[in-house]
């Protein structure tokens, strides 16, 4: 089974971006962050057409996250993290398909630091803790993927020098995270290429896709059930090379069957 992550940047805009890409990897299950509509406004025929059953949570202009299964439709766990009802923002979706449950997140950006934006990044992602540390006992494979927007080591950035005092790369937001991977959680893509370089997001300026000069910032990660199952990771590097198409490539990891 491969399940993969997508930052789209616009799902109306960049559609058939996205369609040509499902068209031609077919992944089984695929979460899409930044879809940037409303909830009336996701193309819902068109991915149906493609062969996808999805469910979604929209946000006019901003955040938006979905889950698309191949050939099924997902069924729905939680939309939203616990922990703040006045939290309104679109960034995590689960569900459950084909027997793995799958969480998909958009974190915030947190810039500019310090400030506003990222004391609600690290209240956010302490919220997120909270509940992966429940996920993680779940007897079922459980992968959370989507754009956690934390480069986790400097080896995940390219000049680590000229992102300090950037919220992406914070000392807190890196603590963070490893504090997931101390619960148990396995970082798919590194756990299965410890020592190369790879990234994820390339900015549209500067040249950074020819230059890679990039980010690693979406993850998938494992829970043990899912982790003993992990075969293979990588990255669709080649779809950054479409033209209009999202800063992101899409991530993906394949499992084995149970």
């Amino acid at each position: 089974m491969r399940i993969a992550t997508y930052n789209v940047n616009g799902v109306r805009g960049r559609l058939p971006v996205l369609l040509r890409w499902l068209d031609q990897t077919q992944p089984d299950i695929v979460c899409l962050q930044e879809l940037k509509a409303p909830q009336d406004a996701f193309p819902e025929d068109a991915i149906r057409a493609a062969g996808y059953g999805a469910i979604w949570h929209g946000q006019s202009r901003w955040n938006g996250v979905a889950i698309l299964a191949k050939g099924a439709d997902p069924i729905e766990t939680r939309r939203g993290l616990p922990g703040d009802p006045d939290d309104l923002h679109s960034r995590y979706i689960e569900a459950a398909v084909g027997g793995i449950l799958v969480g998909g997140l958009y974190l915030p950006n947190g810039n500019p630091r310090p400030g506003p934006k990222f004391d609600y990044k690290l209240r956010w992602f302490s919220r997120l803790t909270d509940h992966m540390r429940k996920l993680y006992k779940t007897r079922a494979p459980v992968v959370i993927a989507g754009d956690y927007n934390v480069m986790p080591t400097p080896k995940d950035v390219y000049k680590p020098e000229r992102w300090l005092d950037d919220a992406l790369f914070a000392p807190e937001v890196r603590t963070a995270y490893a504090g997931l991977l101390e619960q148990g959680w396995v970082d798919a893509l590194r756990h299965l290429h410890p020592d190369e370089t790879i990234y994820t997001f390339y900015d549209y300026f500067r040249n950074a896709f020819a230059r890679d000069a990039g980010l690693r910032i979406d993850h998938l990660l494992c829970n043990r059930p899912a982790a003993k199952r992990l075969r293979t990771a990588d990255v669709d590097r080649f779809v950054r090379g479409w033209e209009k198409t999202s800063d992101h490539c899409p991530v993906w990891i394949e499992l084995a069957p149970s």
